[in-house]
Parts: C-alpha cells; sequence; structure tokens
C-alpha cells in the first residue's frame, strides 16, 4: 500500500470527490470557499470554480456535474455555468446541503446538515429525479454524511454523523424509495463516519474523521481494515484513476465549526495504491429535457 498526496491544493473543507472516467479527472469541493476544482490523474488542474454559495455535494451529469448547493439543486455545464433546478424546503437559518451521491440510475441524492446546535434534529435527505423535482426520503437527523449505494443499487448506506451509526436502507432501485432500515456498523470504537463510497465487492469504505482513518467494513457488516492517513480529519473517499484502484480521500483543514488543523500539509487530497480494492463508475444524471 502507497499513500501520497494528490495535487498540491490544500482545502479547508474538502469534500465529495468523484471520478469524471469520460475526462479522466477527479473531481472535489471545498465547501468552505465555495470552490468545485477537477485534477487529471497527474494532478494537474483542469478547472477551479468559485461560486456565490457553498457547494455541498456533487455528481456527474450528462452535460458537466449536478450539484447540491446552499439550499438548491442545480446543473453545472462545462463552462461552468449553473442552470438551477429544485429548491426543496429544507428548513431555515443554519441548515444546507452536504454529502451527496448518484444512485445505479443516475438519480443523485443529498442529505443536510444543521449548522446552529440545535436540539432538534432538522436534518434531512432528498432525492432530485430526472423530472428536476426534489423528493424528502428520510428524516430526522442533524447530519447527514456517507450517502452510497451497493453495487447492485439495492441498498443506500446513510449515517447521521454525530449520530454515529451507519445506517443500510433497502432501496428500490425503480422508485428511488427507501425501505426497511437496518443498523449496518456502530462507528463508537473507531472514529465519527464521514464520506463514504463501495468497491465492486461491495466493501464500504468510509473517512473516520476524528481518528485521522479510513475504515473498511465487509458486507456482512464487520470491520476488515483500518488505515491510518497522515493527515488529520479524512473527510471522504472515492475509487478513481484509470483502473479505478486508486482511493483518493478529501481531508479538512478547518471546518469553519468544531474541525480546524495546524498540519502544513491539512486539507490536502490523499491517494491510496495498492489497497487490492477497485470501485465501480459513479451513474450520471441525466435530466429528462436534455437530449
Amino acid at each position: 500500500m502507497d499513500i501520497s498526496f494528490f495535487t498540491d491544493i490544500a482545502n479547508d473543507l474538502g469534500e465529495s470527490p468523484v471520478w469524471d472516467a469520460r475526462r479522466g479527472w477527479l473531481w472535489w469541493v471545498d465547501i468552505r470557499h465555495n470552490r468545485v476544482i477537477a485534477a487529471d490523474a497527474d494532478g494537474r488542474v483542469q478547472r477551479d470554480w468559485t461560486f456565490d454559495c457553498a457547494v455541498g455535494s456533487i455528481g456527474l451529469a450528462d452535460r458537466g456535474l449536478v450539484a447540491a448547493f446552499v439550499d438548491h439543486f442545480a446543473l453545472i455545464d462545462a463552462e461552468g455555468a449553473v442552470q438551477p433546478l429544485a429548491r426543496p424546503p429544507i428548513g431555515t437559518g443554519a441548515i444546507r446541503f452536504n454529502d451527496g451521491k448518484a444512485d445505479r440510475q443516475g438519480r443523485f441524492l443529498s442529505g443536510t446538515m444543521q449548522q446552529g446546535g440545535q436540539e432538534e434534529a432538522l436534518a434531512t435527505v432528498w432525492r432530485l429525479d430526472p423530472d428536476g423535482n426534489g423528493t424528502r426520503v428520510e428524516a430526522g437527523m442533524k447530519l447527514t454524511n456517507a450517502i452510497c449505494f451497493s453495487p447492485c443499487g439495492n441498498w443506500l448506506y446513510l449515517t447521521d454523523t454525530l449520530e454515529g451509526m451507519i445506517r443500510r436502507y433497502s432501496y428500490d432501485p425503480q422508485t428511488g424509495a427507501l425501505c426497511a432500515r437496518e443498523d449496518f456498523f456502530d462507528c463508537a470504537r473507531v472514529g465519527a463516519p464521514d464520506g463514504a463510497t463501495v468497491d465492486a465487492e461491495g466493501r464500504l469504505w468510509v473517512a473516520l474523521v476524528t481518528t485521522q482513518r479510513i475504515g473498511c467494513i465487509s458486507p456482512q457488516g464487520e470491520l476488515l481494515r483500518s488505515i491510518d492517513v497522515p493527515v488529520p480529519y479524512p473527510s471522504c473517499p472515492a475509487f478513481g484513476g484509470e483502473d479505478m484502484a486508486t482511493l483518493y480521500v478529501t481531508t479538512i483543514a478547518d471546518s469553519g465549526h468544531k474541525l480546524k488543523s495546524d498540519h502544513p500539509d491539512a486539507g490536502r487530497m490523499l491517494a491510496i495504491t495498492g489497497l487490492d480494492a477497485r470501485g465501480i463508475a459513479e451513474a450520471i444524471y441525466v435530466p429528462d429535457n436534455h437530449t
């Protein structure tokens, strides 16, 4: 196994990496600076866009990206132009969209997070359908993370980071409906769960943000590996590269809240190889009105 740095960019709040095989680029966001960035496999920056509000998460779309901005979904085209889509009623005040991922059919799901320390659990999860409408699929959380899907698409993984339990839901690929929920893996003994992805074998790879590790969990909910990383606060992993065998990991230098580090490499992206694992290409969101 080898762990190296990918690009010289140090993000404040790096999140939502996604590999774009069409271009051979890795995309990710720096939420605190409203940035969406792309670099090729050699780490050369290809796009670096700054928007007028934060981007919580991104996915691939037929002509660029689909994004969950602070309070709405939108498309971002190849030149960085934004086309707003649904603006769901996620609540007012200190709440915004956070982690997100496409299901295997290309619908985009994103959950929200609370930033004001409210006692009531107000965060929700929304599904963006091809018709551009948003549907609420889960509620009663505070900080949604780890959204990803099993290889077959029949299971959705999701966590409330402050709760620490990774949940697994039976997911209907035809309708995008969440069905039965079960407790999948309790992170209390390994660290708070942040972003996550799956590999081709169905193993879940999750960023354990508070303990500086990446965990690999079997489809049966057993911890298989725990990998220490060389910088604090790993936030989200994604497989990519030509053979989908590199695990890219975003990290956090300053979340704007509790997570802040003075480590000289804080916020830099990691590239981990030699894991004997390969990822799965992410599905592409295609709006109904695109031909």
